[in-house]
């Protein structure tokens, strides 16, 4: 019995033995993480890497930056063959890219739509001749100085192809100049000048050429255009002495501008209702893209 009892406490003693050597040949976690760190910085593909190493219960974690997927692919492979390492997580990100889990989510995903190209707003370019039609009769001697008058867009005006204004647009001007003529002497004067155009829900201020008429005398009158048109102004149709709208004529070209309503005697400078007016665009006009 004796001889049994020492032959169970000598086998228990060899299998005490046997693990104590057994534990005291697995490496450490610090001797896992310092051996890859040592073996990454030795490695030709992965010295030039930012690497930290860390161990825990033999589970490996590999964090910073690698300058390549190649350098990558080695650091994870170094950290496999270390013995004692039972696992490993890369968590490392290749220098300008993104992590393995968003690179892989990247190259799934499809690439984007094309960026869509924005409307351009429309220009009205400076010297566009606007005709519009004049609502109410002016005259050198019931208007006044800095009254507004109203009138339509007699004809419509695109700009590439595009329709940028369109006919029936409702357009406000302002008696620049407004003076009567004396009996005897002295000269009368009508000037205008269109200030605003609505297109839509919207108005937009206009810069335009001035149309200027004078009757000087005994009814010798003149017209200019002043305010920078090229091309002048003209009052097409309507005149004094014509029925409202008559077309009585158009003076068009360089030094034009709005045509007297009277020759002779004491007759005013009158524009009658439904007069058609040229106006040069002095200033370019910017309106939206359409929508």
């Amino acid at each position: 019995m004796h001889k049994l009892r020492s032959a169970g406490a000598s086998i228990v003693l060899i299998m005490a033995l046997g693990l104590l050597i057994a534990c005291s040949r697995h490496p450490s976690d610090e001797t896992i993480a310092k051996d890859i760190q040592n073996k990454a910085a030795a490695d030709p593909e992965t010295h030039d890497s930012q690497v930290n190493v860390s161990a825990k219960e033999g589970k490996v974690t590999l964090s910073g930056t690698v300058t390549s997927p190649a350098a990558q692919q080695k650091l994870e492979q170094i950290a496999h063959q270390e013995p004692g390492a039972t696992a490993v997580d890369d968590q490392t990100v290749v220098e300008g890219g993104a992590a393995p889990a968003e690179q892989a989510t990247q190259a799934m995903a499809p690439p984007p739509p094309p960026p869509v190209e924005k409307p351009k707003p429309i220009v009205v370019p400076a010297g566009t001749v606007l005709t519009v039609r004049t609502e109410q009769a002016l005259s050198s001697k019931t208007s006044q100085t800095g009254q507004t008058f109203m009138a339509t867009l007699a004809q419509p005006v695109s700009v590439g192809g595009r329709a940028a204004l369109p006919a029936g647009s409702t357009v406000s001007g302002t008696v620049v100049t407004a003076k009567a003529k004396g009996k005897f002497k002295g000269e009368g004067q009508l000037d205008l000048a269109l200030t605003s155009i609505s297109v839509g829900h919207h108005t937009y201020q206009i810069e335009t050429s001035v149309l200027s008429n004078t009757v000087k005398g005994k009814g010798k009158r003149t017209a200019a255009t002043t305010g920078g048109g090229a091309a002048g102004g003209a009052l097409i149709g309507g005149l004094a002495g014509g029925g409202k709208g008559a077309a009585i004529g158009a003076v068009v070209g360089a030094g034009a501008g709005l045509i007297g309503g009277a020759a002779t005697g004491n007759k005013q400078i009158e524009i009658p209702a439904e007069s058609a007016l040229s106006f040069t665009l002095s200033a370019p006009l910017t309106l939206p893209p359409p929508g």
